[in-house]
Order: C-alpha cells, then sequence, then structure tokens
C-alpha cells in the first residue's frame, strides 16, 4: 500500500513563497499519512511559458540548486518520496533548459526525467524555453517503482508505455493545462487501463499573471489497472491523500492479460523503445 498526496496550486511571482507553500500543503499532507508527494507542472514559478520573454529564463536552477535542496530536505526530515517538476538549467551546457521531474526518496535524490514532448501553440510557448528530453527512466521507491512524463507528454501513448515496459507501478504526470478538458480523465484513464497500473495527474489552479487571470482547471486524479477514477480533486487549490494498492496491479493482470499479450513483432518499427538513463 501506499498513500500519495496530490498537491495542486497557482502559483505567485516570488518563488519563496510559492514553494513554502507547496512544504506547507506537504506538511499537512504527511500528517494525513501520505508517502509520496505530487506536484503539478512548474510550480515553484508562475507558468512563465504563457508567453515568450528572455526575462523568465532567470528563474531556472540547476539540479542542486536551492529548491531543489529543500524538498530533498523534507524529504529526509518527513522519509517520504517526492516529485518535484522545475525549470532546469544544464549544468554541463549552461544555457540550455529543460522542463524537469526530479525524483527524491528520504532524502536522496534518484534522479529526473525531462519533458520531451514540447507544445508551442498560444498560451504554451514551450519550444522557445525548453530542449526536448531523451529516455524513460524509472526510480525505485521501495515497495513500487515509479515513473514519469509531464503535461503535453500525456497525449502521446508511447512514453507511459515505455514506462510499464521497464517496471513502473506509479506513473506521474505533473501538468499545467486549460486546453483539451474534455481529454483529461480520458487520456489518464486511458494510460492507466492499457498498461494496467496507477497513473496521478497533477495539474496547477487558476493564477494571476501579467495581470492576467488564466484559469488552469486542477482537477488532479489518481486512476487505477482498471481505468477507474479512484479520487479526482476540484478546481481549488489544495491537496489530497488517497490510498493505493499496488497489488491490485497483479490482480488485474491476471484478468486483463494486455501485457502478456502484445505481438511486438508485429507492430514494426513503434514496438522499438529508446532507453537512456540520465
Amino acid at each position: 500500500m501506499v498513500k500519495i498526496g496530490m498537491v495542486q496550486m497557482g502559483s505567485v511571482e516570488s518563488k519563496g513563497a510559492n514553494v513554502k507553500k507547496a512544504l506547507d500543503y506537504s506538511r499537512e499532507a504527511v500528517k494525513d499519512g501520505a508517502d509520496l508527494l505530487v506536484f503539478n507542472e512548474l510550480f515553484t514559478t508562475q507558468y512563465f511559458a504563457a508567453t515568450e520573454d528572455p526575462k523568465f529564463f532567470d528563474l531556472a536552477e540547476q539540479d542542486d540548486g536551492p529548491t531543489l535542496r529543500a524538498f530533498v530536505e523534507f524529504s529526509k526530515q518527513y522519509g517520504v518520496g517526492v516529485v518535484v517538476t522545475f525549470f532546469e538549467e544544464d549544468k554541463k551546457v549552461r544555457g540550455v533548459y529543460y522542463d524537469t521531474s526530479a525524483f527524491i526518496k528520504g532524502g536522496e535524490y534518484l534522479g529526473k526525467y525531462r519533458k520531451i514532448h514540447i507544445p508551442q501553440v498560444p498560451g504554451y510557448y514551450e519550444k522557445f524555453y525548453f530542449k526536448p528530453g531523451m529516455g524513460y527512466p524509472i526510480f525505485d521507491f521501495g515497495d513500487y517503482k515509479v515513473g514519469g512524463v509531464i503535461c503535453y507528454d500525456r497525449h502521446f501513448p508511447e512514453g507511459v508505455r515505455a514506462l510499464t515496459l521497464k517496471g513502473a507501478d506509479i506513473v506521474v504526470i505533473p501538468t499545467t493545462t486549460n486546453f483539451y478538458p474534455e481529454t483529461w480523465e480520458l487520456e489518464l484513464r486511458g494510460h492507466s487501463a492499457f498498461n494496467t497500473l496507477f497513473v496521478v495527474g497533477v495539474n496547477r489552479t487558476e493564477e494571476t499573471f501579467q495581470g492576467k487571470t488564466i484559469h488552469y482547471f486542477g482537477k488532479s486524479l489518481i486512476s487505477g489497472p482498471s481505468g477507474e477514477i479512484i479520487k479526482e480533486m476540484g478546481e481549488e487549490e489544495g491537496y489530497t491523500v488517497v490510498e493505493v494498492d499496488v497489488d491490485k496491479i497483479r490482480e488485474r493482470r491476471k484478468k486483463a492479460p494486455f501485457l502478456r499479450d502484445r505481438r511486438p513483432e508485429a507492430y514494426g518499427d513503434i514496438s522499438s523503445v529508446y532507453i537512456e538513463k540520465i
């Protein structure tokens, strides 16, 4: 069993204020028994990719920067797992930036996933800021394994399938969206059903950016290995803690042998999975 805490927020201009608020919610979630905390995409900042402006590159941090250090320390203090999505500047190649999820367990930084599919549509000018990542790593959290994709990645089935084939029990999808609300539940439930695992989608809530209120609709949810919604939040900022039983994955796969009945030899190039450890 694992208790998953979902924290959905709207952010303000001050990164410090956003980190403090996220940690305050996290402490409350831990009091409610959370073992694994998942936040919405880029929650330490406002969603700056709603516009194109070089000044926002100054928000980026390396993966040993103050934001991750704060969550590593929190994870160590409370003995919990944390998935933190942040604006990353590459340590090796300065001036190269990614939309990155960091995976932390018990005060140990396990590694990261860099968003692969980068949108460039009105209100989501991400190609201006982010280089695409590569590879679908998974991370051992002890009794379960976790992988992740980020926001726009959820529209593409291959990533979650790759994580499934590598052994993930839980796939986290930190998100900032007010686009395609008609597909939000459908896609997350579909990923769960086709891959017979748990999916945790955590979305941003309403915030004011450059004087304009933007309605990101929240509705963070957890779906189970049969494609069922286990818990869905509303549109308001806050947190919730949900207990899931990872043994249900095994039980579902006995009845629904979708992975055993795969025929990759029939799929041609679509069956290949590019895996690179980051």
